[in-house]
């Protein structure tokens, strides 16, 4: 995995205005938000996609998105908020370093704009359903 700027900021060569840290997370400031509030949620441990995260890391990653999303919405008064996440170049990752984006939504439209284009389920549901079953 290529040197990340995530990763600086985990051993401390680059600085952040963080927001929480345990064991195995870290969440601070979006240098570049999209709102005030945007913040950055990373494992401390390299892995470019979520895939990649190990088990113990995921939960500890599902325990601090909640923490850090109530924290965020208490202290910036947004009432909404977005949880981004982008896995590959394809969807428009940037810094290879597992990262959830937790981004306030304001009534004056900033935050997180989304184009949703919906498709069909397709010809044989129950076998995609049943292959990715599988895949577990």
């Amino acid at each position: 995995m290529a040197e990340t700027v995530f990763a600086k900021i985990v051993r401390g060569e680059i600085p952040c205005h963080p927001v929480y840290e345990d064991e195995l997370v870290l969440a601070f400031l979006d240098i570049n938000p999209l709102s005030r509030g945007h913040v950055l949620v990373i494992p401390k441990a390299t892995a470019e996609t979520l895939d990649q995260v190990d088990d113990d890391t995921a939960a500890a990653l599902g325990r601090a998105l909640p923490r850090v999303a109530r924290a965020v919405m208490k202290a910036t008064g947004a009432t909404a908020y977005n949880v981004l996440q982008n896995n590959g170049a394809s969807a428009h990752q940037a810094v290879f370093h597992v990262h959830f984006h937790i981004i306030p939504k304001y009534d004056d439209g900033t935050g997180l704009g989304i184009s949703w284009r919906i498709g069909a389920l397709g010809e044989d549901p129950k076998g995609l359903a049943a292959a990715i079953a599988d895949a577990l």
